[in-house]
């Protein structure tokens, strides 16, 4: 029986307009050779592709001009998920150069590609690694891989989803930050002293972090056009995001609230950037300051230009939280995502649907995500959610007798 995309000796029956038998037995040796799969749709007189067909390229068929070049050069992927490849790229590269004899990384056979797999789970047995983190670097590595070569990721998904059952039922857990809800996200706001330039953007920072359910890439590449300010909120539009794999960008009004306080925030460190002369369309919306309240000074080949960098971000937040005294909830370590997770658990609570809260967090259509992972409600583990179910009947009395 013939396989997809094997080439097979074949010659048409003009009396019936189809093809003899397939069977190599059947169809002799001499003549045309023709492709054949089970996908193979024929006319009338109409002959398959020779097997022996090749499109007529020419030598400028495979050439780039310099500036198409330049133009790849860029990089296709957001910054913070090129430096997590790179180092997981070079964490696989030494391992491949330090066996004996050498594997190849690059491309690299599905052996290589599940021994490394296999050494990753047994350091995270010992404690180097959880099955999460195991899984995406070994995604990462696979995606690296020219595409034509990509090794077979069966076994090693398969091995890493045993490890995690086995890892989960001896108690491992996922380290979650905490969730930034609204109550703990205006006692972090109350403790900033918004009369200063550092406490203006610090204050319009952790109110749109929230707002908006950002992740820290995403405060960081933030520009001033794409945040507008109207009486009554603010319309933000997000133009790179983690699961916005084309580029498309997503845009959301919020509405302005007495307790944010989002369009006074906004035009507070509007006002402050303007000052600076740093207020242009594509100027950054949140700027690095000085301990003085000025513009932190970068050298002019810096890679982000005048962006912050996210973990600036995260650790600016952070700081924020433990001013307020509240660097850990319910046990949990507060991060830049703590924002996002406090939106979201907000929502939530609120009863709003999966879907509202898919679009208002970016998370791509049709995701469990916000509820499976971004959704941290404060002691979870001390309510009984039984005690939410009325009780049945009132009182009950025995009148029977004793037993």
């Amino acid at each position: 029986m013939t396989t997809d995309n094997e080439p097979i000796d074949a010659e048409l029956v003009p009396a019936h307009d189809v093809l003899p038998s397939l069977r190599t037995a059947d169809i002799g040796t001499a003549g045309p050779r023709y492709l054949i799969t089970q996908h193979t749709m024929l006319g009338p007189g109409e002959l398959p592709q020779r097997a022996d067909w090749q499109p007529p390229w020419t030598d400028a068929d495979f050439r780039l001009s310099e500036e198409d070049l330049e133009d790849l050069a860029d990089a296709d992927l957001a910054e913070n998920t090129l430096v997590n490849r790179d180092s997981t790229v070079r964490a696989f590269e030494a391992w491949c150069a330090a066996q004996d004899p050498p594997r190849l990384a690059y491309p690299c056979t599905t052996a290589t590609y599940t021994a490394y797999g296999l050494h990753l789970i047994r350091e995270g047995k010992n404690g180097v690694y959880v099955p999460d983190t195991v899984g995406q670097y070994m995604s990462r590595i696979k995606n690296w891989q020219p595409v034509d070569y990509r090794p077979d990721d069966t076994r090693i998904k398969g091995r890493i989803r045993a490890w995690r059952k086995a890892w989960v039922a001896a108690g491992g857990t996922v380290d979650r930050s905490a969730a930034v809800t609204l109550e703990y996200n205006l006692r972090i706001i109350d403790a900033i002293d918004e009369s200063t330039n550092i406490g203006k953007r610090d204050a319009f920072l952790a109110a749109l972090a929230y707002s908006n359910l950002h992740r820290e890439m995403e405060l960081a590449d933030q520009r001033n056009k794409r945040v507008r300010i109207y009486d009554t909120g603010l319309h933000v539009t997000t133009a790179v995001s983690k699961t916005d794999q084309a580029g498309q960008g997503s845009s959301r009004f919020i509405k302005d609230r007495p307790d944010l306080q989002l369009v006074r925030r906004a035009r507070a460190w509007r006002a402050v950037l303007e000052g600076f002369g740093a207020a242009g369309p594509d100027d950054p919306l949140f700027r690095a300051l000085t301990r003085g309240g000025n513009l932190v000074k970068y050298p002019a080949d810096r890679t982000r230009g005048t962006r912050m960098r996210p973990g600036s971000l995260n650790e600016r937040l952070q700081y924020l939280a433990e001013q307020a005294g509240v660097p850990y909830i319910d046990g949990k370590k507060v991060t830049s995502h703590s924002w996002r997770a406090g939106g979201n658990t907000d929502m939530a609570e609120a009863n709003v649907p999966l879907a509202e809260r898919n679009v208002a967090g970016r998370w791509a259509g049709g995701s469990h995500t916000a509820d499976t992972v971004y959704d941290r409600r404060h002691g979870v583990g001390t309510r009984d959610p039984l005690d939410q179910v009325p009780l049945y009947g009132g009182k009950h009395e025995n009148t029977g007798p004793e037993s």
